[in-house]
């Protein structure tokens, strides 16, 4: 999807100081903020859509990239460091949002209408993240799948829907911080007056208490519960890759929002096959005669077979390459290639007609070394 221009986002001309882009982003932060418009897909995609072009334009040097080169500055499109539409989250939305407008005489403000103590998105109570292993085989990691997940975790308590009240019964603002969450502390000393702002200590950041307990999960507004999760996982993924969830981690406190899963990518060994990025290597046994003569072989590939043309006096160990018939390159076009190693096979037991062939064959001077041959063999592994 193409981006539009940060002006244009915030509706700002292109000389437009900071003050004006501050004030720009916050009216579009209020109307888009997904509090003010829960489960609006929409609303939350302009929220951050408009937080991304205001991380760019407040930002001198950013401001100054995006000018020269539009979307195409360096650091653009890398997450919370350059801010990409493609990888920045709502939480990173959330928090560049309540870094410069949230605490005292701004968040609460916003959505109490300038009375402390309305009700605000709980950010400190978030959720523990989650992590699990998803083995996968060379097979399924060859075509993408999607494979399910059974994990134990933290979610809503039933019984009071999550706030951790009673039922019947809701939190109550804190009295000590009037629902801010934060607390002022002002001391004097010869440099005049400093004022530190803490974290409430009677709410801890929550800024409500719970009077009267849910009985169910004792005021956490969690309990235990076990659920399966649909994982897609894409072709050509290695071992060590991970996908994250977002949101299906641990739920936090009293209504906090839920953490994230993180599954990691585990590679099952494969009997025909090891794996060198996106090639497959696979060793394939050949008799003495086909490797003097030459001719076709069959060997195996991730989804069948296919034959493979042997040359003439090829040797133990080389190496042929089956264009294609690897595993697919991750997020984008192509794939690797099947390596085929020669091993010449040497049997272990041999009749009395084998053993007579190969004395025949010692007794012939075409199968038999001789100096040129040895000089050839030296320079070979110099």
């Amino acid at each position: 999807m193409s981006k539009r221009d940060y002006y244009e986002v915030l509706g700002v001309a292109k000389t437009a100081g900071t003050e004006d882009i501050k004030k720009a982003y916050r009216k579009l932060a209020i109307e888009f903020h997904p509090d003010k418009n829960p489960g609006d897909s929409n609303a939350e995609e302009k929220f951050k859509e408009a937080t991304e072009a205001y991380e760019v334009l407040k930002d001198d040097q950013k401001r100054a990239q995006f000018d020269r080169f539009g979307h195409q500055a360096p650091g653009m499109g890398q997450g919370a460091g350059g801010f990409g539409f493609e990888t920045f989250d709502l939480s990173e939305a959330l928090r560049a949002f309540m870094r410069d407008f949230g605490g005292f005489g701004g968040f609460d403000d916003i959505f109490s209408g300038g009375m402390r103590g309305g009700r605000r998105r709980r950010t400190v109570n978030r959720g523990g993240n989650l992590e699990v292993k998803l083995p996968l085989t060379l097979e399924e990691i060859a075509d993408g799948v999607t494979k399910k997940v059974r994990i134990r975790r933290w979610e809503p308590c039933d019984s009071c829907s999550g706030s951790g009240a009673r039922e019947g019964s809701d939190p109550v603002t804190c009295q000590t911080c009037g629902g801010a969450g934060q607390v002022q502390q002002v001391s004097r000393s010869i440099f005049g007056q400093m004022v530190n702002v803490t974290t409430c200590p009677t709410c801890r950041g929550e800024g409500t208490v719970i009077a009267d307990p849910c009985k169910t999960c004792s005021g956490t507004g969690r309990a235990r519960s076990q659920t399966t999760l649909a994982v897609k996982v894409p072709p050509g993924v290695s071992n060590g890759n991970y996908i994250t969830l977002q949101d299906e981690g641990n739920t936090g406190l009293r209504g906090g929002p839920a953490g994230d899963l993180i599954v990691f990518i585990e590679e099952k060994p494969h009997s025909n096959f090891s794996r060198e990025g996106d090639d497959l290597l696979h060793i394939r046994p050949i008799s003495f005669s086909r490797a003097v003569l030459g001719g076709t072989v069959d060997v195996p590939t991730i989804h069948g077979t296919a034959r493979l043309k042997i040359p003439a006096k090829s040797k133990s160990g080389k190496t042929l390459r089956m264009r294609g018939e690897g595993l697919p390159h991750l997020n984008g076009f192509g794939r690797g290639d099947l390596l085929v190693e020669l091993a010449i096979y040497i049997p272990e037991k041999l009749g009395s007609a084998e053993k007579r062939l190969l004395e025949e064959m010692e007794e012939n001077e075409h199968f038999l070394p001789n100096d040129r041959s040895a000089e050839k063999y030296r320079k070979q592994r110099r």
